[in-house]
């Protein structure tokens, strides 16, 4: 494995220390940062629990497909990804994603009677809030861009990309979101009109959100 910018150790990483790196990212920061788009998004479904474990995993599977893409680029662009990689691009793309999130939210959905309610294109959001939050360059996520780097092989470093990804995927937010899943339930349950009013103040919340990270990274 041969490193061409003489920066990093000659050290091949364990497949186990990929994993590891990422379970500590998914463990903290991660979720951190997560946790106010995903859990404004499950909160104004209101779905219950099992629908906000369903789209916490489409969120952490767009996660896992941008870490093995930019693995994958890793490898076969070499070091020179991570410096394309910028905070404004990331932060643009999180801003897009959150704004077509919070739009999803406060458009009008089909009625009770027609069924499924509330469902059509319900996955795709989270997916793209999950894959854009994954492209915000933080040091962990240099350090996989590095390794993958120096193996100057596409599968390999997509290899490495999937392995973090699955790691930053064991997070508190699988067992967060599904109770704010039932919490938004159970506010509309006694209530249903309140349904229509908590996805419309949760897609603004989105919305708002989108902007600022719109604007951080312009």
């Amino acid at each position: 494995m041969a490193d061409p910018t003489g920066l990093y150790p000659m050290v091949a990483p364990t497949l186990f220390s990929v994993l590891l790196m990422g379970i500590s990212v998914g463990l903290t920061s991660c979720a951190a940062t997560c946790l106010p788009f995903l859990g404004t998004w499950t909160l104004g479904r209101g779905h219950g629990g099992w629908s906000a474990l369903a789209d916490t995993g489409m969120f952490l599977t767009g996660k896992i497909i941008a870490y093995t893409l930019l693995g994958a680029g890793a490898g076969f662009l070499g070091i020179w990804i991570t410096d394309t990689l910028t905070d404004g691009l990331g932060h643009i793309a999180i801003g897009l994603s959150g704004i077509l999130a919070g739009i999803w939210l406060i458009m009008p959905k089909k009625t009770a009677s027609q069924c499924p309610p509330n469902n059509k294109g319900g996955s795709l959001p989270p997916l793209l809030l999950g894959f854009s939050m994954s492209l915000v360059p933080c040091a962990p996520l240099t350090s996989l861009l590095a390794l993958s780097a120096m193996t100057g092989e596409v599968m390999q470093g997509a290899e490495y990309g999937a392995l973090f990804g699955m790691g930053t995927s064991l997070t508190p937010l699988l067992f967060i979101m599904p109770l704010v899943g039932v919490m938004g339930k159970n506010i509309t349950f006694e209530r249903p009109w309140l349904g229509r009013w908590l996805a419309i103040l949760a897609g603004i919340t989105l919305v708002i959100l989108g902007l600022y990270r719109l604007n951080l990274g312009v």
